[in-house]
């Protein structure tokens, strides 16, 4: 909407033009057009002749003006629906590409665990192995020195 700086003094008529469409004019022009032929010096079977004649012409004017309209707003919304589709694919796209990205990352992991878990209980049977062994040593020992101090 327009500011206007208006003295309170002086009288001021602001006229703002919006465009209406195509119907004010189709209106309009079947309004002058029917005062032109009312005022013409023309007998009366003529008048009405070219009334039809004329009521004709902006019947088929009017329908042409909304055959235009429903193709634009077809072909419009054709491109719309276009378009939307095609952000569609390309989200649907980019989810596989992720849920791709996931499912390699989640089965690198189970590998890499299968691994550690592989390589720990390695580790946990060599430590029991080792342990086992030195409590046999320590075994062999305690018995070795209370024998040798039983027999002396």
């Amino acid at each position: 909407m327009a500011r206007y700086e208006i003295d309170d003094d002086d009288r001021v008529v602001v006229i703002e033009r919006q465009s209406a469409g195509i119907a004010p004019f189709l209106i309009g022009l079947a309004i002058g057009a029917g005062a032109a032929l009312m005022l013409a010096p023309q007998s009366g079977i003529n008048t009405r002749r070219d009334l039809r004649r004329r009521a004709r012409r902006v019947r088929r004017a009017a329908e042409q003006a909304v055959s235009d309209a429903t193709e634009r707003v077809t072909d419009t919304f054709d491109e719309a629906r276009r378009r939307v589709e095609e952000k569609i694919d390309s989200a649907r796209d980019a989810i596989d590409f992720k849920k791709n990205q996931v499912n390699r990352a989640m089965s690198a992991g189970r590998a890499a665990a299968r691994d550690a878990r592989a390589e720990l209980e390695q580790h946990i049977a060599e430590t029991k192995a080792a342990y086992h062994a030195g409590a046999a040593v320590a075994h062999e020992d305690r018995a070795r020195v209370g024998d040798e101090a039983g027999g002396e």
